[in-house]
């Protein structure tokens, strides 16, 4: 695949970031939309950017603004889309525009480009959200997360990607596009941009004791890497087809802070039940067989989590602990 020239969407995000770093030491050229170019510098400083890399400003929400990006691309990653849990006051223009309009309008530049794979990051909240989401059950590529359930429950960014990766494979039929799409759980992993995101801060704020208490929920986890190699993966092999969970095991929120107690003792870790009344959640199992026959391996838990907290000290973003 050396030579060949790339699009990768959002590509200062967590995911993307690696994926352009990755797509880089494969000989791709790349080309990477951003919201802010001057929040993609980080980009830049990766081997072979000077010469492979360049970053162009685009909006999802601007029709026709990524014709011109895509035209000459023998494949799209679609990363861009907004992942948050704080200050969510209007979902519809925080979380569903973005994701579902965003979608569409990179799909429809992807076809006038005659693009000739698309590879798509949905999620696995894009899968698991469903009352058949029962114990003992093994949730693979077949199921659905449930937009009415969503809404019920008010999560927001589960019924984006639900409604953007539905209104994806609506489009792509109906225009002849190849799509391949990642449905990867709760992603941690080594950071490489300058700012902390989401799921990071998310281990974070358990390790310095900002989060007292932890909402009644398992969620699957998975490392950013093999994420992204699960994204060239599919879209290298001829034989990618249809959707991919990527996933490590499921854990409750109190199984991942009983981890964490473990592996970092000397760290103030606190977060307890919200309502210890209520019956624990179970867990549930993700299958990953159709990742794993793609070729994806996945790094143990304990390693995914010790490369998160060695990213987040050497990017100053853990200051006042011993070290490990």
């Amino acid at each position: 695949m050396a030579g060949k020239t790339v699009c990768v969407t959002g590509a200062s995000g967590f995911i993307a970031s690696w994926l352009v770093k990755l797509l880089l030491e494969r000989g791709y050229t790349v080309r990477g939309t951003v919201r802010n170019p001057e929040k993609a510098k980080h980009l830049l400083q990766l081997p072979s950017a000077s010469d492979h890399l360049k970053l162009f400003a685009a909006d999802l929400l601007k029709p026709g603004c990524f014709d011109e990006i895509m035209q000459g691309c023998d494949g799209v990653f679609h990363t861009a889309s907004p992942f948050f849990y704080k200050n969510v006051t209007d979902p519809q223009a925080q979380f569903i525009d973005p994701a579902v309009k965003g979608t569409v309008n990179v799909l429809a530049s992807c076809a006038k480009a005659h693009t000739k794979r698309v590879v798509l990051t949905s999620s696995v909240a894009a899968v698991a959200i469903t009352p058949k989401n029962t114990p003992g059950v093994v949730i693979d590529e077949s199921f659905w997360s449930d937009p009415d359930y969503c809404r019920e429950r008010k999560l927001w960014y589960n019924l984006s990607k639900t409604l953007a990766e539905k209104a994806a494979w609506d489009f792509v039929k109906e225009k002849g596009l190849d799509m391949v799409v990642i449905n990867p759980s709760f992603v941690i992993g080594p950071v490489l941009q300058a700012s902390k995101n989401t799921s990071s801060e998310t281990i974070l704020e358990f390790l310095d004791g900002t989060t007292k208490t932890f909402a009644n929920r398992a969620l699957g986890i998975v490392g950013v890497k093999d994420v992204a190699m699960a994204h060239i993966l599919a879209y290298e092999s001829a034989h990618a087809n249809g959707r991919y969970i990527c996933a490590g095991p499921v854990l409750h929120n109190a199984d991942l802070v009983a981890l964490l107690k473990k592996l970092y003792p000397m760290y103030p870790i606190c977060a307890t039940d919200a309502d210890e009344t209520v019956p624990r959640v179970p867990t549930y199992t993700l299958s990953t067989e159709k990742s794993k026959e793609l070729g994806v391996h996945y790094q143990p838990i304990e390693d995914v989590i010790h490369e998160t907290v060695s990213s987040l000290k050497e990017s100053n973003f853990i200051l006042i602990f011993p070290s490990l």
